[in-house]
């Protein structure tokens, strides 16, 4: 008599995206909208006392090629740069310390079909729509002020997108190194400076030479550059390699995340 012998064939398991941690991260902030707003008035806030009060003491600026603006024309998207660089850090390194150190959620994700590379493209997405949100209010906001030059400032939104691609890889990244909240103060320690002095309130030519060329390779002053080229219409094809300073930036912070989570949670 012939004897059956049952086999059991592995069924494949799709691989997942970053998709589903958006997903996620919608539905928590879906019920704390007021925590994700709060993040439009920062830099709104800034540009109000600038445009309304600054503003009346400083005179016009002239950019490089001749063009005269007024000073808050000067310093809003120097405002829109920063605000895509506070909203991506933030995200990208108090959010995904906690997640990973404290609600142990990586864990849960890797247990799942989820790769690291998944985890840190899924976290880097929802803090870029996060801060593509707070962008396109902040333009709409500088139009009605009239501090928009230029229709090449339809550009200065995918720009935002990109400054904020390239310091959420680089917070993600430096946050799988972080052994307590303590090492946060080395957070601020290098975003206040570049907040400050990366031609953000003043143009770079007032630095000495020896200074001048220390914020022109900061990160920040890379996307300062794209946004106030795109509002003030100045655009040229250096801006080629500013935006390729920050896409190589974050694409290397997303790559450095993505070993070091796969590292430290999958021992």
């Amino acid at each position: 008599m012939a004897t059956l012998t049952a086999r059991v064939v592995p069924v494949p398991v799709r691989a997942g995206n970053g998709r589903q941690i958006v997903e996620r991260n919608f539905l928590v902030y879906r019920r704390s909208w007021v925590v994700f707003v709060s993040g439009f008035f920062e830099p709104v806030f800034y540009l109000l006392s600038i445009g309304i009060g600054v503003a009346q003491l400083v005179g016009d600026f002239t950019l490089a090629d001749g063009t005269v603006i007024g000073y808050a024309a000067f310093v809003a998207p120097a405002m829109l740069a920063s605000s895509a660089m506070n909203g991506a850090i933030f995200d990208s390194t108090y959010n995904i310390f906690f997640r990973m150190k404290y609600a142990k959620l990586y864990d849960s994700m890797l247990a799942t079909p989820l790769r690291p590379w998944d985890v840190a493209t899924g976290e880097v997405t929802w803090a870029l729509l996060r801060g593509a949100c707070y962008s396109a209010m902040f333009l709409l906001v500088m139009l009605a002020m009239g501090l928009v030059e230029s229709w090449w400032a339809i550009v200065a939104l995918p720009a935002s997108v990109l400054i904020g691609m390239a310091f959420a890889g680089a917070g993600m990244a430096l946050t799988t190194f972080m052994r307590s909240w303590q090492d946060f103060e080395f957070v601020q320690l290098a975003i206040m400076p570049m907040f400050l002095f990366s031609a953000t309130f003043y143009p770079v030519e007032t630095y000495p030479a020896a200074i001048r060329w220390l914020v022109e390779i900061t990160p920040l002053y890379q996307g300062v550059v794209l946004e106030r080229a795109f509002t003030t219409g100045t655009v040229s094809w250096s801006l080629l390699a500013n935006a390729l300073y920050l896409a190589a930036m974050g694409t290397l912070g997303m790559y450095i995340a993505s070993r070091r989570l796969g590292k430290l949670l999958l021992k």
